[in-house]
């Protein structure tokens, strides 16, 4: 019997070798993406623009597939892949019976590992669910927890190549519940991911015995001093070991870093690169004696696609271009979203008009969600909804003191205009130059995609939140915290700062997205869910039934009831206007 016990041990352990790599040398390509934000087709359905798509990355994966091996290419993508275009939301919200257009679209692509993004799960647990039972490769997400600590995607997998283990280790955006409605992630938690990861890789190593270590984050990159809970990349970097590759994503900035032996590449977003890394192994004895790792960021180049792709999925390019073409209003004006940043206008009218449609609401608070998007007047199509209103935010209705408010303003306007002293303000509007005083925050930055350097605002432009219902000033000359001379409500009757009101916002900002509600009152992602007194549909859905429900809608019937704000003293508009002219140059 010891005989025989002896002899199944030994077939077992040459089992084992048999199985793992033989001595030599082995090379793989590794392709990355992340940030796809819906870009699945190369058209843009209305007119005959393309852009880049993910039939671009699979004409780049059939090229190198076809010169190095399908099966020593590797891909993986870093998450946000549900959201910000129109065939992520037909397919989420719409077509919810076939099956999702990015699983069969990832299955087709023979993806290899995906993480899950916080805009997947802003997407919410009908569509991430569906999507997550339809993928051919794990969803990876080893820091979103249930209540009983287990995790509620897969935490890793091990791909196996020619007797290789490769480890991808996954991990979601940990600032979660920072920013979304807590139905949308209900049944999870999300753990930081320098906390964490370590523990997991070490438990990864002893239990899988991997030959290469891959961490794939929706994270961003960051700063690297611990400040960024979404942004956890760079911290990432300078303390874990016993990992090769870093992947990070979320905040869209193309970029590869190497340090401390570990090399950190993000890809950027919407198909515009892949991130390549090309990994040199040697093995002897089933171990590993030498590493390489050689970077590039390659530029995906549009106009090459997978035509078999394409015509695999034409049907459903068909099925989204006609829904996003039907007429849903009219437009007695044009709308650009620019105008938001110098003062009250149409587009953030329209946006605000929302807002105080819904019962009770007594005031509006909202932020231009799309950088420099135009609308032409007259028939407005499903399509145009996108660029008026690009996330699937719902609208909530909070409680807030009139204090709280006059504070919520201070510190939208402390991100958005400087403070000039009255002299040099006066004398800076007569000659405004590059080198006057700004009005506007902005700043001058490298464009990571040409290399030119371009003005930008120095906070997000998506967190610059004015207010209808009442009427009020912004001083330029008045320091941080006292800009905000609120007059009246919008009928003209006194606003109190010790009433409480009902203001409507996006569920992200009443979730605590960018900050600004937290920071004017002090609650936080647990609190401030006892002010919630309505939630309504999505701002998108909401602004279909408005114009559909409206025969015509002229700048006046937007403006009516609004009230409306204006930048003092009268000099400081047109160093407002010079500002613009330096952003959109």
């Amino acid at each position: 019997m010891k005989n025989i016990k002896l002899s199944i041990l030994a077939l077992c352990a040459l089992l084992a070798f048999s199985c793992g790599p033989k001595d030599g040398e082995y090379r793989f390509e590794l392709m990355v993406t992340n940030d796809i934000h819906g870009t699945y087709f190369d058209s843009l359905y209305v007119g005959n623009r393309t852009r880049p798509s993910m039939m671009a990355v699979q004409y780049f994966a059939d090229s190198l597939r076809a010169s190095v091996g399908a099966e020593n290419v590797i891909l993986i993508d870093s998450g946000d892949d549900l959201q910000g275009d129109n065939a992520s939301y037909y397919y989420n919200f719409v077509d919810t019976k076939t099956e999702h257009i990015f699983a069969r679209m990832v299955n087709y692509m023979k993806y290899d590992a995906i993480v899950v993004g916080n805009h997947d799960i802003e997407a919410g647990h009908p569509v991430y669910d569906r999507v997550c039972e339809q993928l051919d490769m794990p969803w990876l997400a080893a820091n979103a927890v249930k209540e009983n600590g287990e995790p509620y995607f897969e935490p890793y997998t091990i791909l196996k190549r020619n007797g290789v283990k490769i480890a991808v280790i996954g991990a979601t955006n940990a600032n979660m519940k920072a920013w979304l409605a807590p139905h949308l992630w209900e049944g999870m938690d999300f753990q930081p991911i320098v906390s964490m990861m370590q523990s997991l890789v070490d438990e990864v190593i002893e239990k899988e015995a991997p030959h290469f270590v891959i961490v794939a984050l929706h994270s961003g990159t960051g700063r690297g001093d611990g400040s960024q809970l979404e942004s956890e990349g760079l911290d990432l970097l300078q303390s874990i070991k016993n990992v090769d590759i870093i992947l990070c994503s979320h905040d869209h900035r193309a970029t590869i870093i190497e340090q401390n032996g570990i090399v950190l590449i993000n890809a950027g977003s919407h198909s515009r690169n892949v991130g390549r890394a090309s990994i040199g192994l040697t093995i002897k004895d089933g171990k590993v004696t030498s590493k390489s790792v050689e970077t590039a960021m390659e530029p995906v180049d549009k106009d090459k696609v997978s035509e078999q792709m394409r015509a695999h999925f034409r049907a459903d390019y068909e099925a989204v271009k006609a829904f996003t073409e039907q007429p849903v209003g009219v437009l007695d004006m044009e709308l650009r979203t620019r105008e938001s940043y110098a003062g009250p206008c149409d587009y953030m009218n329209l946006i605000h008009k929302l807002g105080l449609s819904a019962e009770g609401v007594d005031i509006s608070i909202a932020a231009p969600l799309t950088f420099n998007g135009y609308v032409k007047s007259g028939t407005v199509i499903y399509n145009d909804l996108f660029t008026i209103y690009p996330y699937e935010n719902q609208m909530f209705v909070l409680e807030m003191k009139g204090e709280e408010i006059k504070n919520y303003l201070e510190v939208s306007y402390s991100r958005w205009v400087n403070q000039i002293p009255a002299k040099e303000l006066a004398k800076a509007a007569k000659n405004p130059t590059e080198t006057a005083p700004r009005a506007l925050r902005i700043v001058k930055r490298e464009d990571s995609r040409n290399g030119q350097t371009r003005w930008s605002f120095a906070s997000a432009s998506f967190n610059l939140d004015s207010a209808a219902g009442i009427n009020y000033e912004v001083d330029l000359t008045a320091p941080a915290g006292s800009k905000i001379n609120i007059l009246s409500m919008a009928d003209g009757a006194e606003f109190d700062p010790a009433k409480t009101y009902r203001v409507a916002m996006t569920s992200y900002r009443a979730s605590g997205g960018g900050d600004l509600l937290f920071e004017a009152t002090g609650l936080n992602s647990e609190t401030v869910q006892e002010r919630v007194v309505e939630k309504y549909p999505e701002y998108r859905e909401v602004l279909y039934d408005y114009l559909k429900s409206t025969t015509s809608l002229s700048p006046e019937a937007l403006q009516e009831g609004l009230g409306t704000w204006t930048f003092t003293p009268a000099q400081a508009n047109a160093l407002v206007q010079f500002d613009m002219s330096l952003l959109f140059r």
